[in-house]
């Protein structure tokens, strides 16, 4: 007969610093062993709680819920005592909730929760204690020979935990066990103290041992051979069976029936699936329900007077009675579902924090996902679109036949969403409103580097691996592997870099970390620890709750979700610029929530598909939707966002509904064999075709007289696709229809039309909402151009490769875009009075907000900046080093203050230094005698050129050495356009610009600018390049295939400048024109190809005995056998005489050596003759 026996202490992943066991799989195992119930105690966390709990029920097996925590150590502080806390019922549950948030708030010390033995003590009723074996307060008392102080504090445990404190007994081949266990034993015995048995589970299995101390080094950043890594676990810390801990306790046979007693000993019933509302304080006199009518209806009147205005609309009039009627028929239907459910508090909790938004100048978004559909939500403000008059169906976002919490997605601008968040905490109380957990897995390309720098690999071996792993959303390693035969082959071929892929596949989606949930906010009726334990950052903010999205949930508190939308920060910031345009111009501010949603110039340029920086309507694919789509309504839009989805593209729709929206195919409802009357309100906003969800459940209400809860069920189980669940629904659809009369094969044909579009079906409420998003930018850009895009790049600045191409947007709208600016911009992207975009100083790489901050405060303090010892005279030299004043010279931003670049560059330095003299002396107080009178005196006399005297002669910058600062600090040339200095050059090559190219069989030459290149695999499974040539005039995509691309491999990068020889065709998709490479020459190439020789002419006055070392240095590294010969011109006042190298000086005639040439010793000119 096997000895039962419980494992109590046990680390799942969910310990994050250690612990390698998955719940899932530790269940089953659990059972397998036949062990009747088990123990999750991670680390001071409750993370895998609900998850557990619910997995070991479903399993039969029983779950005891604990923790092992760090109590603190007064003797020393970084070897803190272990102690497990196991909850015996339901106050030892809140108990542990509560101890466990407690440490983290109040005792966290560098990632670790670190709980103070008071706290425990005080807080014992309703827990077991174990003693932490060799790592508790006792078992080290024991180990140094401290037997009186072990006995006394055993006693002191006993008297917290009387009968509940239990001596631990390991025994897992680490260093002390055994004598811990004899010692333990021994004291036991004498004070008549019970012992019990764990063993401190880490992992599964046995071959687990390596995965998990690759974990573990991983965790703390060493390498698993590195002598200085604690070595803290044995491979003996698997999840044994009882008869493996029977053999290993033989000697000690009550220490494993006491496991078994401590599980029947403890029982938490852990309520989960029930919801708790906060309370939401309402009026006195009144009962949440009357008060929720009551807003409602308040709420409704205010609508109805700005969408059916009274002098359009007399109140009194037939018409206006019938409107009335309508809208107050459906809101009465939403209160009586909401009241009967009980969500009231849910909706005026969101009502007042909208509110509260609304009026503190937070903008919010019109709404998002189902919750649009409720005209109750649209009374009370919550949503900004009329669902009647959008089709929206409130059966969407609450059903009546089946109660689930609502849930709200609200959208606030970015920046401001933690304003509101702060309201919420401040209304509900700080320990009442928390965000939520969530964990970072070890995902496919991060595992692999991971395991490499474990491993002790060269860092070069995990980054290629990594590297070769696509970027994709939810790659795994075993997709990878399938997706790249170069990582199956590499893999394949060295053995290091399959000893990584091994461990990497054991650990991949271990979870590693923990993080906070984008918008989700929990506020609870009382406390939240009374739901879940806390998380938070060292300083005690940033608090968190340790159940997941989805276990919050469960745990009964309710969600909800704060979003952060960008565009409406970006609506904000225009809206800021616009009304200072306005106000210049006379006008009032602009209201967005009241321009025509009908307007002319908007649709006009949407149907261009100039939609660059129009919320949703900016990928290429969408762009080529537009153009075929031609919107030309906000139904239309609404449309848009639906159709652009795999689904709907794949199957047809997309075609059909452009077809019939020109006329191009009739519009039946829905289909030319089978429609029916009943369907043409229903469908018509879309040409008949079912596209949106809404519209599967008005079917089903017009032709079968559905309730729309049922509808919705309908809905539900279509999207399932379960056969059986199908065909009951038909019976019901075929009934219904019956009852009304219809025909049953033509009912049977709609209802199989209808399955197959609602797959594909989308939440109208969500597309219309965000469509009104989209059209309210689309406004702006098509009335504002130059402060819509201005807030557009203002909210990019931090990612210079998506400000780029904005820029390059601007200059189609023909908006003048002009350099950083220290007397005029600020940090973000403006616009001046001429209406030209100024750069915001912010997006210049290498200047962060401190120096920004203090240059404009610098400049609204004592007005503009005179010259660059101004400037650096006025801001404090803390805020501002020579790598940014050189960043701000280079980007243009103090051309305004001085001659040039070149002179600004050379009075840099010492413009610093004066500063930080001029800076120190005030420091020390010292104030020169006469220093202030001499200044004045001096810029009185000779206005402000005199300070760069010194300066003026240094050598100005060249075209490229200017533009490669602007493309280095702004990642794009403002100032001009480096082919410039080729101009006289290509015509030579080339007699096309790329604004004149033609459609045309004939092959035909042009120059450019590389300025982007991207790559691709083709159907055959060669790669091929797409590269844009830039000259200035103009853009055009140029197509290298297979071989001719693998020719130039090497050769092509962005900067420099190609000659492309190719067929130019015009190109459906961008509506441009496209460029099929045929022959590829990069300028050296082209210049040895077409040039005669490199010219450098030397002035015999100037010369000294340097010459030929200084000529020898500037023309090796350019050597090349194939390349054009160096011929010098030698003149004397007597004597002009030319020189040619011998072929062994032959070069390649690049940039860099025309400008290396200018630095010889003595030269007079260097030049590229051509034949």
């Amino acid at each position: 007969m096997t000895v039962p026996f419980v494992h109590l202490r046990l680390h799942s992943e969910y310990s994050l610093v250690d612990g390698l066991v998955k719940l899932k799989s530790l269940v089953s195992t659990t059972a397998e062993r036949a062990m009747p119930a088990l123990a999750l105690t991670d680390e001071t966390n409750l993370f895998g709680l609900v998850k557990f709990y619910k997995a070991a029920q479903g399993a039969g097996l029983k779950p005891i819920i604990g923790s092992d925590l760090w109590l603190q150590n007064p003797h020393d502080e970084s070897h803190p005592y272990r102690l497990t806390l196991l909850a015996m019922n339901d106050v030892g549950y809140r108990n542990l909730t509560e101890l466990i948030s407690k440490g983290w708030t109040h005792g966290q010390r560098q990632g670790r929760a670190i709980l103070d033995k008071q706290w425990v003590l005080e807080q014992s009723e309703g827990l077991i204690a174990l003693s932490g074996a060799r790592e508790g307060e006792i078992g080290r008392h024991l180990l140094s020979d401290h037997e009186r102080e072990a006995r006394q504090l055993l006693e002191e445990w006993q008297a917290a935990f009387p009968d509940r404190f239990y001596l631990e007994l390991v025994r897992t081949g680490r260093p002390l066990e055994e004598a811990c266990v004899h010692a333990s034993v021994k004291l036991a015995i004498e004070t008549g103290t019970p012992v019990v048995a764990t063993n401190d589970v880490r992992f599964l299995e046995r071959e687990d041992f390596w995965a998990h101390e690759t974990r573990v080094a991983i965790g703390e950043g060493k390498a698993l051979d590195d002598p200085r890594r604690e070595r803290r676990y044995t491979e003996e810390q698997y999840l044994k069976s009882p008869d493996e801990m029977a053999a290993l306790f033989a000697d000690i046979p009550e220490a494993l029936e006491n496991s078994v007693m401590i599980a029947e000993r403890c029982s938490v019933d852990v309520r989960l699936g029930e919801i708790f509302l906060p309370e939401f304080e309402i009026p006195e006199g009144m009962t949440q329900d009357e008060f929720f009518r009551k807003v409602s209806h308040d709420g409704l009147t205010d609508r109805l007077d700005f969408l059916f205005p009274a002098e359009r609309y007399p109140r009194d009039s037939d018409e206006y009675k019938a409107i009335d009627q309508r809208y107050r028929d459906r809101l009465e239907f939403e209160l009586n579902v909401i009241i009967q459910m009980g969500f009231p508090g849910y909706f005026l909790i969101v009502m007042d924090f909208i509110q509260w938004a609304k009026d503190n100048s937070v903008p919010v978004g019109p709404g998002r996902g189902s919750g649009a559909g409720s005209l109750v939500a649209y009374a009370q403000k919550i949503t900004d679109l009329d669902p009647i008059g959008y089709d929206l169906l409130f059966e969407r976002f609450l059903n009546p036949e089946r109660v689930s919490m609502p849930d709200f997605d609200v959208d606030f601008c970015m920046e401001k969403r933690d304003k509101v968040i702060e309201y919420v905490a401040e209304r509900y109380g700080r320990n009442a409103v928390s965000q939520i957990v969530t964990f970072g897995t070890m995902a496919a390309k991060a595992v692999v580097r991971d395991v490499a720098r474990a491993q002790g690999r060269p860092y070069s071996l995990g980054d290629k691996l990594s590297k070769l792993i696509p970027f994709e959303v939810g790659m795994t390693l075993a997709k990878a592997i399938e997706q790249e035969p170069a990582l199956k082959e590499f893999i394949g071929n060295d053995e290091e870099a399959e000893e990584i892929w091994e461990m990497a596949l054991k650990l991949e989606g271990t979870t590693r970390g923990t993080g906070k949930h984008a918008g989700g906010v929990v506020i609870a009726p009382t406390k939240l620890t009374d739901f879940s334990p806390l998380l938070c950052d060292e300083d005690g903010s940033g608090l968190v709750v340790q159940f997941d999205k989805n276990d919050i949930e469960e745990a009964g508190l309710v969600k909800f979700d704060f979003l952060g939308l960008r565009t409406l920060t970006i609506i904000d910031w225009a809206l800021e610029m616009v009304d200072k345009v306005r106000s210049v111009n006379g006008q009032g501010p602009l209201n967005i929530e009241s321009i025509p949603l009908d307007d002319a110039p908007t649709f006009e340029m949407l149907k261009r598909a100039e939609t660059t920086a129009v919320f949703q309507l900016e990928s290429r694919g969408m762009k080529e939707l537009i153009k075929r789509l031609l919107p030309d309504s906000l139904d239309d839009m609404i449309a848009l966002v639906a159709l652009f989805r795999p689904g709907p593209l794949q199957s047809g729709m997309v075609d059909d509904f452009i077809n019939r929206k020109h006329g191009r195919a009739e519009v039946s409802y829905p289909h030319p064999d089978y429609q029916h009357e009943l369907l043409k309100p229903v469908l018509s906003p879309t040409y008949g075709i079912i596209l949106y969800q809404e519209q599967v459940m008005q079917i089903a209400q017009v032709m079968a007289g559905y309730s729309l809860g049922q509808a919705d069920m309908l809905r539900r189980a279509m999207g399932k696709k379960k056969p059986e669940e199908m065909a009951k629904q038909r019976d019901g659809f075929m009934e219904g229809c019956a009852a009304n009369g219809i025909d049953k094969d033509l009912a049977g044909n709609i209802f199989d039309l209808v399955e197959k579009f609602a797959g594909y079906g989308f939440n109208k409420s969500h597309s219309a909402a965000y469509a009104l998003v989209s059209y309210q930018t689309a406004w702006l850009k098509a009335h504002y151009p130059g402060p819509f895009m201005a807030a557009v790049m203002s909210t990019e600045m931090d990612n210079l490769d998506k400000v780029v191409p904005l820029i390059e947007e601007c200059r189609n709208l023909k908006l003048t875009v002009t350099p950083p600016d220290v007397n005029v911009g600020g940090y973000k992207f403006t616009v001046d009075t001429d209406a030209r975009v100024v750069y915001g100083l912010g997006a210049i790489r290498g200047v962060g907000e401190g120096p920004i901050g203090a240059i404009v405060e610098a400049r609204e303090a004592d007005g503009p900046f005179k010259d660059i010892f101004d400037f650096c005279r006025r801001i404090d030299p803390k805020r501002m080093n020579k790598r940014t004043l050189e960043a701000l010279i280079r980007s243009g931003a103090l051309d305004t203050i001085g001659p040039n670049r070149a002179v600004l560059f050379a009075a840099m330095e010492d413009a610093l230094k004066a500063a930080a003299q001029n800076h120190a002396n005030q420091n020390l107080g010292m104030l020169d005698m006469f220093g202030d009178a001499f200044s004045n005196d001096a810029e009185a006399g000779e206005g402000d050129s005199n300070v760069y005297a010194e300066y003026i002669n240094a050598r100005e910058w060249t075209d490229r050495e200017r533009l490669s600062g602007e493309k280095d600090t702004l990642g794009l040339y403002l100032t001009g356009h480096p082919i410039d200095e080729y101009e006289r050059e290509l015509k030579r090559f080339v007699s096309t610009r790329i604004s004149d190219l033609k459609p045309s069989r004939d092959p035909q030459r042009v120059a450019g600018l590389v300025v982007g290149v991207r790559t691709m695999k083709s159907k055959r499974g060669d790669t091929m390049a797409f590269i844009t040539l830039d000259d200035r005039t103009g853009r055009i995509e140029a197509s290298l295939f297979g071989e001719l691309f693998e020719q130039l491999r090497g050769q092509i990068e962005a900067d420099q400048v190609l000659i492309v020889e190719g067929e130019v065709s015009s190109d459906e998709f961008s509506g441009g024109l496209r460029l099929r490479g045929k022959d590829v020459t990069p300028m050296v190439t082209a210049r040895i190809r077409y040039g005669q020789a490199v010219e450098l002419a030397l002035d015999a006055g100037q010369i000294n005995g340097r010459l030929i070392e200084t000529l020898r240095d500037s023309l090796t590294p350019y050597r090349d056998q194939e390349g054009l010969p160096v011929r010098l011109q030698y003149r004397h006042p007597a004597a002009v005489a030319w020189l040619e190298l011998a072929d062994e000086w032959k070069v390649a005639p690049s940039d860099d050596l025309l400008l290396a040439l200018r630095d010889v010793q003595g030269q007079a000119g260097v030049q590229l003759r051509y034949r």
